[in-house]
């Protein structure tokens, strides 16, 4: 739908606001992304999800204290909230703590990618599905240091639960937040419902937060460099220690499945590529099992570059939101302060007038070193591609997302190799992009 609006109407579109909702002006120029970002401010405003907010500040403000989170918060509130956490989870010590932790999930997760292929090495079409377990029980340690269970092969039914929650509360927020809904003057079924599941899910995380609370007031770390992210946030503010795991679980979910699901398909288009890579793994992986250490994963500047390349084709969201934060002129036209601006980056960054052979796949581009005959970043616009966002609110967990695809990708390309033979991949866009087609990937193992 964008790249439509974008050749009948152009780089800049307003799209008229209905229900109540603001106006917002859509620009598929780079130029007018750097603008809007150079010039937020140091409390930019980016529009959330007022379903969220409505949950956590007059559903359930005994349970929130008044913190609507870093999706959610504005202003003032959100400066504060984010100078807690920024230090913890932007701090390179304590994501290479997690190395150990997730490798060993995802090497659980190899166990099942080789149970649940047929007879010709396909894995089956919800493939999907078992990646979001996956990343569920990622986010499970690295929010409340613990194991959710999802991915036993006697699931039980809490795990169960968690899956089917989480995924239907994707559902209903993009219905009530992002299609028209009169939620807002009118409470309708589905209003009902999501905040019965927005119950439940709060149930379920507070009490794991709870657990890991006990867990670590009877046995804290003796160190800070093995301290988790919830016992570092504990320490400084319970109140946002319990937002912020809960928000990790939600938040974290659907992009990081999103991105795989779009860096696996590439490999598997590009089996001279795949090669490539698991020729770089097999210098620190020699044997399936090696173990992946902070130290061995320093030397993977090929599977960094591939991760970039597969975000930038397949991206997990169409794009940046802001809130112009003073009037601004983009492309000749006056736009007032407080305006929501989105910030078209899908189609800016796979387009050839912003990037050099942009429908190609070439992770060669983002190495430090420039390889013959391939263009490099550095000739594209320097604010087109922007997976995480840009200034002060960019990602807070963005580095903690980067280490579990990281070890993901490693271990199923030292492990397999792959390919796909399902035509295009074809997407719809929710709150995230997600595949439209059966994810039947052809998975044979390699010799060691």
């Amino acid at each position: 739908m964008h790249r439509l609006f974008q050749q009948d109407f152009g780089d800049l579109v307003r799209f008229p606001g209905i229900l109540g909702r603001k106006d917002t002006v859509m620009t598929f120029q780079p130029d007018d992304f750097e603008k809007v970002f150079r010039t937020e401010g140091p409390w930019p405003n980016r529009r959330g999800l007022a379903s969220f907010v409505h949950y956590r500040k007059e559903v359930r403000p005994e349970v929130f204290k008044g913190l609507g989170g870093l999706v959610s918060e504005q202003g003032e509130n959100w400066q504060k909230f984010r100078s807690i956490v920024n230090p913890v989870l932007l701090q390179p010590k304590t994501v290479r703590s997690y190395v150990g932790k997730l490798d060993e999930i995802s090497r659980e997760f190899m166990n099942i990618m080789l149970k649940i292929r047929d007879d010709k090495n396909e894995l089956p079409a919800d493939f999907s599905q078992w990646l979001i377990r996956w990343s569920l029980e990622s986010t499970g340690v690295l929010s409340v240091d613990s194991r959710l269970g999802v991915l036993d092969e006697q699931e039980s039914d809490k795990a169960r639960q968690i899956v089917k929650l989480t995924k239907e509360l994707f559902e209903l927020v993009y219905q009530l937040d992002i299609l028209p809904s009169i939620w807002v003057y009118y409470k309708t079924p589905k209003y009902h419902r999501l905040m019965k599941v927005f119950d439940e899910l709060t149930s379920i995380a507070m009490a794991k937060v709870d657990e890991a609370v006990l867990r670590l007031e009877k046995n804290p770390s003796t160190t800070s460099d093995a301290q988790s992210v919830l016992e570092k946030l504990l320490k400084i503010d319970r109140n946002v220690a319990i937002v912020m795991s809960f928000d990790m679980i939600l938040a974290g979910v659907d992009t990081t499945t999103s991105a795989i699901i779009g860096i696996l398909y590439h490999l598997a288009r590009h089996p001279e590529k795949q090669a490539k890579l698991r020729e770089e793994l097999l210098t620190i992986m020699p044997k399936k099992d090696t173990s992946l250490t902070p130290d061995n994963m320093q030397k993977l500047p090929y599977l960094r570059a591939f991760i970039k390349e597969g975000i930038r084709l397949f991206p997990p969201i169409v794009g940046n939101l802001r809130a112009a934060g003073k009037d601004i002129v983009l492309q000749g036209y006056r736009i007032p302060k407080g305006t929501d601006i989105g910030m078209g980056s899908m189609v800016a960054q796979q387009s050839d007038r912003f990037v050099p052979r942009a429908k190609e796949f070439l992770p060669e581009r983002w190495l430090k070193t420039k390889e013959p005959g391939c263009p490099h970043a550095k000739d594209a616009h320097p604010f087109v591609y922007l997976p995480f966002g840009n200034g002060p609110r960019t990602c807070v967990r963005r580095r903690l997302a980067m280490l579990e695809m990281e070890i993901l990708i490693a271990r199923i390309t030292r492990l397999f190799e792959y390919r796909w033979n399902n035509g295009d991949l074809k997407i719809q866009t929710t709150l995230v992009n997600t595949p439209v087609n059966d994810l039947k990937f052809q998975m044979v193992e390699v010799d060691d």
